[in-house]
């Protein structure tokens, strides 16, 4: 390649036929033009005269320009120059390219396929090798590793076929897989980075450094991309929270909750402040509205950390309170209901009735607090409902210790436990973590919440596998049993502060959130051994897809902690009629953007190049001024006649397509009456010619 300032050639070799440029003015000029034929008869007269001396006439200098102009054009063009040509590349020999195609690269990921282009367009122009080696995970599973070195041609599908994956990169499993690479000397890596911080340090472009210079591509602070956390309850709607990883400018960004099949229910803006790297927003919808979302996503950002789906989970469900101690006006501390509607309000619609009002209406979950005996229809509807998916959640008190009904999980001693007092020689117990396979694994059990009384289980072969929480001496505190499709939960204590000081904590409120989303809709959390397979799965721009052969199914104990990659990739998992969503932002911090880099390696803002290509433009001039020449030398010879009629077709059509982009409308007069009649009416007409 020759490099002329701002003009290169790709093919400079060929510029040695312009000295050839003389010959063809020689030849050109010593060569006349072809002679004109005239229709002359008495040009049999001159038969047989011999002039004296012959001289051929020489070319107009003017047709001699344009043919060497034509000649200049061809030679030119074929050198295939180029204006602004891209000094991307720096070396001579292989070229590494080591792409981020995370979930955070799918934004711009466009940009990056056009430098991509880019790139590899300069370095076949310089016939050198590339490697590809990208940082997120493959969908098989497999490992990272980098290509073999490949010419140009065929790295170019492979480079086309490139889409960012819906997970993160791994940046440092990267740098293991080149940890085995030999490189020829002389090598180059380019680095595609996405701009985002994914733990690994400087990891990678220590790596890249020790196999030769390192040039790295990324973009502005200002248009990395952002993602949305998954929403938490709070009030009438969901607490929103979005980041980002550059916080000097204000920013806004706008939310939209969706439906099924993509129907937009509503939209909320959440405003950064300068100097701030995540920022909230309430987004407030009727309960209706709310339970039918399954989508929330950033617009215009299209990647997988900007999408949240939405399952049960996320669903105001209907729980109804009964509660066999005093009114609530009475003495609001000491009641039941006080306790247990500012524990479920957050994230439930709470109802409040007897037993046969609050079954008559969609009902998710039935609390019944210190009611010793359910009897007569209520007790048969319970029953019913039970068996149809329903949950019952009860809570034990004065009133169940002195006598209790069968609708249970477990069998009960009359009288109940004291712990603590004048009259016991036991101290107030606290809670023992939760076993494996409760729904309440994973809870944070605080040491200072204590249980003072408790009702008895009688002891039986299953009263482990149906006790779900225990205090530290091994009693059981919250016991449950599977009844048809729903569940019949007890708490061996109170739903107020009368037995123990549980209802005060947090913790009480996390329990009765697990409970209600034992509730229909929702997969059991204490089923372990279920397993939900892929449902619809998110890709790189964070669109709903059919599973791929890399997705295994994952536990119905796990769906919680799953941590999304290959083979969980983040989307919908279970079936149309319970399922559940692992989403990519689920547990997420914080966005951080990429440190410091190490020295000596350039850093070079992502933008598509300003290189032209001038081959096809010299080629469509050389074609042009062709066609010029030969019309000439048609006009030359008498074989190209322009009739006046001709220009004047012309004229008129020019004329006429002028007046079609402007259209002026004149008014008629008296002599144009007949032909606007007659052109605005159907008629049949000949023509008298006087041709027989």
């Amino acid at each position: 390649m020759l490099n002329l300032g701002s003009l290169a050639f790709l093919s400079p070799w060929l510029l040695a036929a312009l000295v050839l440029l003389p010959v063809v003015w020689w030849l050109l000029r010593v060569t006349p033009p072809a002679p004109r034929r005239v229709i002359f008869p008495p040009i049999r007269l001159l038969f047989g005269l011999r002039p004296k001396e012959e001289e051929p006439a020489h070319t107009p200098l003017w047709l001699l320009l344009l043919r060497l102009a034509l000649a200049g054009l061809i030679i030119v063009a074929l050198a295939h120059p180029v204006l602004d040509p891209g000094a991307r590349l720096a070396g001579r020999g292989a070229v590494l390219l080591v792409i981020d195609d995370g979930w955070a690269a799918g934004r711009h990921w466009d940009l990056r396929k056009t430098v991509l282009g880019d790139l590899l367009d300069q370095a076949e122009r310089q016939s050198r090798p590339v490697m590809l080696l990208t940082t997120a995970a493959p969908a098989s599973g497999e490992g990272l590793r980098p290509s073999k070195l490949l010419p140009v041609a065929q790295a170019r599908p492979v480079v086309a076929a490139l889409q960012p994956k819906p997970w993160a990169t791994d940046r440092a499993a990267a740098a293991h897989a080149l940890a085995n690479t030999d490189l020829p000397a002389g090598s180059e890596s380019i680095w595609l980075t996405d701009g985002l911080d994914d733990g690994s340090g400087t990891v990678l472009p220590e790596r890249l450094k020790q196999l030769g210079p390192v040039q790295v591509f990324g973009e502005d602070g200002t248009v990395l991309s952002r993602a949305l956390l998954p929403p938490t309850p709070g009030g009438k709607g969901f607490k929103l929270k979005a980041l980002r990883a550059d916080g000097r400018s204000a920013e806004t960004l706008w939310v939209r909750a969706a439906a099924d099949q993509g129907r937009t229910l509503a939209r909320e803006q959440i405003n950064f402040k300068p100097g701030e790297t995540s920022a909230e927003a309430e987004l407030n919808l009727p309960i209706e509205l709310r339970n039918r979302l399954t989508r929330l996503d950033i617009e215009d950002e299209a990647t997988a950390g900007s999408v949240v789906l939405l399952d049960e989970r996320w669903r105001r469900r209907p729980v109804g309170l009964v509660s066999g101690g005093e009114p609530e006006s009475d003495q609001p501390l000491l009641s039941d209901l006080y306790y247990l509607k500012r524990a479920i309000t957050p994230f439930a619609d709470v109802r409040e009735g007897n037993v046969d009002t609050l079954l008559k209406r969609e009902l998710a979950v039935l609390v019944l607090s210190d009611i010793g005996q359910v009897v007569g229809p209520d007790h048969k509807q319970l029953e019913d409902w039970l068996q149809k998916g329903g949950v019952v959640l009860r809570f034990a008190g004065p009133r169940m210790a002195s006598k209790a009904d069968d609708l249970l999980p477990v069998h009960l001693r009359a009288g109940g436990r004291a712990l603590g007092g004048a009259l016991s020689w036991d101290q107030p117990a606290h809670l023992a973590p939760f076993a494996e396979g409760s729904p309440f694994q994973g809870l944070a059990i605080s040491k200072e919440v204590v249980v003072n009384r408790q009702v008895l289980a009688e002891p039986s072969v299953d009263l482990a596998s149906r006790t779900w929480a225990r205090l530290e001496d091994g009693t059981p505190l919250v016991t449950a049993d599977k009844r048809g499709d729903g569940w019949l939960v007890l708490f061996h204590t109170t739903a107020n502060t009368q037995w123990t000081n549980l209802p005060l904590s947090g913790l009480f409120v996390e329990m009765l959130q697990r409970i209600v989303d034992l509730s229909q809709g929702v997969a059991g959390a204490a089923d372990g051994e279920a397993t939900l397979p892929p449902l619809s799965l998110l890709d790189g721009f964070g669109h709903l897809v059919a599973p791929g052969g890399g997705a295994v199914p994952t536990a119905a104990k796990d769906i919680n902690t799953t941590r999304p990659g290959p083979r969980h990739p983040p989307g919908f998992y279970g079936s149309d009629a319970g399922r559940r969503a692992i989403n990519l932002t689920a547990g997420m911090q914080a966005l951080k953007p990429l440190g410091n880099l190490p020295a000596g390696i350039a850093v070079r803002q992502m933008g598509a190049s300003r290189e032209r290509d001038l081959l096809p433009w010299l080629l469509a001039a050389a074609i042009g001024l062709g066609i010029v020449d030969l019309l000439i030398g048609l006009g030359l010879r008498g074989l190209l006649t322009v009739r006046r009629g001709a220009v004047g077709a012309v004229l008129l059509a020019a004329l006429l397509a002028a007046g079609h982009s402007r259209p002026v409308l004149a008014q008629p007069d008296d002599k144009d009456a007949f032909a606007i009649a007659a052109s605005l009416e159907f008629r049949l007409a000949y023509v008298l010619t006087g041709n027989a």
